[in-house]
């Protein structure tokens, strides 16, 4: 097997695996087990952590992936303007409903009737008959007025409220800009450690992500930007619309998003989300509590099993863990059951390529050439697609359709490689084409593909190209080609 290659086996599932990293995939066995159970991208989390942590933990990934030959991505994860309660003197408070509590800007400790706020803005934002909820709506208070830095309020659903829980507002509506002095810092961490993709927590319109993109450039990173959906504001159409154009991707942060818009709108919210993103050509990641019984159990409960295959089913290009693996007692078991249901969902999801192509307009070359491939593949029922590809553009337009053939994207970029991990129906795979020999390159690309175990001489497969070789978004070429039967011209 040639070095970074996956093996044919691994084919099987389309959808990618995002895991995050954390105390309990700290050890490198346990990581590396990780990586062989099938994660496709590692995120860190950087509301946890120093820097010089997501360093050692990137720099350990990529050793890894040297020593499995897998190519895993790294996605860097901005904490974002996460609004919480400050601190308390007891470290915690027991709220019955009824009781009268202020949230109060200008508190230092907390006690039973009041506790500081870390976002001092939050009293200009609320007014009376808002509804406040906490701890990821365990705790909903009722705003009854608002006086200075004082926003007093009456327990609707009590509990044990602790320190630095989050507060949101039902329906949405806070301030709090996406990007904090610490997101900027980090920004830069993750052009430092050469993320493949960066998240961008909280982004309520598209000058968020212009801003993100802007600041990541700066700092010489390249990643593609995913917006995490996961404000009020962030799913009504027109300001979703302006959030896809500007970003490569979506995760549909199901957290945050269902305590601002009711957990119960939250699953229409996930398929329209998926849907429109996948038509714009934006990757699409669904996340949050997909296997959390797996914190501290070896199996996952019946409904999350459900859980993860409508997600395959809606057509997300990946699943992710976060606690699961982050702080789970059962990391790699976690990954290898979603691995499986993954596997069996995209079994029974239909292939219906010539719907898909209705009211498609293609006005590029190279975009032309990718939709042009993938029909030619489903009708012709050929083995393999092979992209042959600088920037990843082809291997990510062919990926926005199931055409239930395989895709392979050949590329001799580092960073290309790294970043089609996340692509749903897309495998990596490393040529070094030197030059620009086309009938050199076609070989090649046989012959990579064979040595893979992916094709068998006399298999038809599907190629495209650019010509001139080598030269970056410029897929002009399909070739139909049966394997071993390649002449020089």
């Amino acid at each position: 097997m040639l070095p970074h290659q996956s093996p044919a086996t691994e084919r099987r599932r389309s959808t990618k695996i995002v895991a995050t990293l954390g105390p309990a995939s700290s050890d490198p066995a346990v990581l590396e087990r990780m990586i062989r159970a099938g994660v496709d991208v590692v995120r860190m989390n950087f509301s946890h952590g120093s820097p010089d942590d997501h360093r050692a933990r990137a720099a350990l990934v990529r050793e890894l992936c040297r020593k499995t030959g897998r190519t895993v991505g790294i996605m860097a994860d901005l904490q974002g303007p996460k609004i919480r309660v400050g601190k308390f003197k007891d470290g915690r408070v027991t709220l019955k409903p009824g009781d009268a509590f202020i949230l109060d800007a200008a508190c230092t400790l907390g006690d039973p009737s009041r506790v500081g706020l870390d976002y001092k803005e939050l009293p200009q934002d609320v007014r009376a008959g808002d509804v406040l909820l906490l701890d990821d709506g365990k705790i909903v208070f009722d705003v009854e007025r608002v006086a200075g830095s004082e926003i007093h309020s009456r327990v609707r659903h009590g509990g044990v409220l602790s320190n630095n829980k989050g507060i949101n507002r039902l329906g949405g509506g806070l301030t709090a800009p996406a990007l904090t002095a610490k997101d900027m810092e980090d920004v830069r961490l993750a052009a430092d450690i050469t993320a493949d993709y960066l998240a961008v927590s909280f982004p309520k319109s598209g000058k968020d992500m212009y801003m993100a993109r802007e600041l990541l450039r700066a700092a010489g990173g390249k990643a593609f930007l995913i917006a995490k959906i996961e404000r009020a504001e962030a799913v009504e159409r027109e300001a979703f619309e302006d959030i896809l154009a500007a970003c490569d991707g979506i995760m549909v942060a199901r957290g945050d998003l269902a305590v601002e818009v009711g957990d119960a709108s939250v699953p229409a919210l996930q398929k329209r989300m998926i849907h429109v993103a996948r038509e714009h050509n934006r990757l699409t990641i669904t996340a949050t509590q997909m296997m959390e019984s797996m914190i501290a159990s070896p199996v996952p409960t019946r409904a999350e099993v459900s859980d993860v295959a409508n997600a395959v089913l809606d057509g997300t290009d990946a699943v992710m863990l976060s606690a699961e693996t982050a702080a789970g007692q059962y990391p790699v078991e976690t990954i290898e059951a979603m691995s499986r249901i993954c596997v069996e969902a995209e079994k029974s999801s239909p292939v219906h390529l010539d719907r898909e192509f209705l009211d498609r307009v293609f006005t590029r070359i190279d975009q032309s050439i990718a939709m042009a491939a993938l029909f030619t593949a489903y009708h012709l029922k050929v083995k393999a697609i092979a992209a042959l590809t600088e920037s990843g553009s082809t291997a990510l337009w062919m990926s926005r359709l199931n055409c239930g053939v395989p895709i392979y994207a050949l590329t001799s970029q580092t960073s290309t490689r790294y970043r089609v991990s996340l692509f749903r129906d897309v495998q990596p795979i490393t040529v070094s084409y030197q030059g620009h020999d086309r009938d050199a390159l076609l070989e090649e690309a046989e012959a990579v593909l064979v040595k893979n175990g992916l094709v068998a001489q006399g298999d038809l497969i599907v190629v495209s190209f650019g010509e001139p070789i080598g030269a970056s978004g410029g897929t002009n070429t399909m070739k139909i080609v049966r394997v071993g039967e390649h002449r020089r011209a």
